[in-house]
């Protein structure tokens, strides 16, 4: 409604100096040049305080990544905006003219609209996209750290080999195939040795040991390996290749592919348009 009120006053006054259909008596000229004035100041006040207030709130993001990517779009957004209201303070201080300043704000102002735009229904997509995989998987949430009450490691069983009936070892490959907690993107050493009760340099030790690969590639594995299955599957064709990644625990497109192509050679797509 503010803004809609300002578009009015502006349109009434540009009929009148610009256009010449009518003329405006001088006492509706000077209630609109104080109306003028205080668009300034609530433009001055509104702009910072929606700025200030939205920041909060964006600790409130679901993911990593969802945080990630509003704290860019404040950014961005806080240095347009803030432009303009400084223009403006400038303006009214030195009395200069802004317009060539204000056409730039504006055009730069066009591209973050169409940029928010295309992003948010990329991402609305995106998101979509690995709910309804995630349905179609008929798999639960990974297992939470909280949900599992680590085992004393006594010492008989510190000492036990390092080989593939390792108990910890066998555990661990019972989570990540039963329990699917590589699909949890924030997975670490630090949350599979509290599942296992034991340190993060030993799971690493042990990883290292019986598999030959360190702890972040035994994981990708398991994650590469459910990417693969999927893709193989005639349910998931209409998805993309990057939710079906994010969706088995990959944190970034970039991570996904790398990680893909490490243990099969050929990227996500090449291995769709091989194997379908």
């Amino acid at each position: 409604m503010p803004f809609l009120c300002i578009a009015l006053i502006n349109i009434c006054s540009d009929l009148d100096t610009i256009a010449h259909l009518y003329k405006l008596p001088s006492i509706l000229r000077q209630i609109i040049e104080i109306l003028k004035l205080i668009e300034i100041l609530v433009i001055l006040i509104f702009i910072p305080g929606i700025l200030l207030c939205a920041l909060p709130l964006i600790s409130l993001s679901d993911t990593p990544e969802e945080k990630k990517w509003l704290l860019h779009l404040w950014s961005i957004t806080f240095t347009l905006l803030g432009s303009f209201v400084l223009t403006i303070i400038l303006a009214l201080l030195f009395d200069f003219d802004i317009s060539p300043i204000m056409r730039v704000l504006a055009l730069l102002a066009t591209f973050l609209i169409h940029w928010i735009v295309y992003t948010g229904i990329f991402k609305f997509k995106l998101a979509q996209d690995q709910k309804e995989i995630k349905a179609l998987l008929k798999i639960d949430t990974p297992i939470a750290v909280t949900e599992i009450i680590p085992s004393k490691v006594s010492n008989e069983k510190k000492e036990e080999t390092f080989t593939k009936e390792n108990s910890y070892f066998l555990k661990l490959e019972d989570l990540c195939k039963n329990h699917h907690i590589y699909r949890d993107s924030t997975l670490d050493r630090e949350k599979v040795a509290s599942m296992l009760g034991i340190s993060s340099g030993y799971v690493s030790q042990l990883i290292n040991t019986i598999t030959g690969n360190n702890f972040t590639t035994y994981i990708n594995h398991y994650r590469v390996e459910a990417v693969k299955d999927i893709i193989l599957t005639d349910e998931f064709n209409n998805y993309s290749l990057l939710a079906i990644g994010l969706e088995c625990g990959f944190s970034s497109k970039s991570t996904f592919h790398n990680a893909f192509k490490k243990v099969t050679g050929i990227t996500p797509n090449s291995y769709r348009k091989q194997y379908k």
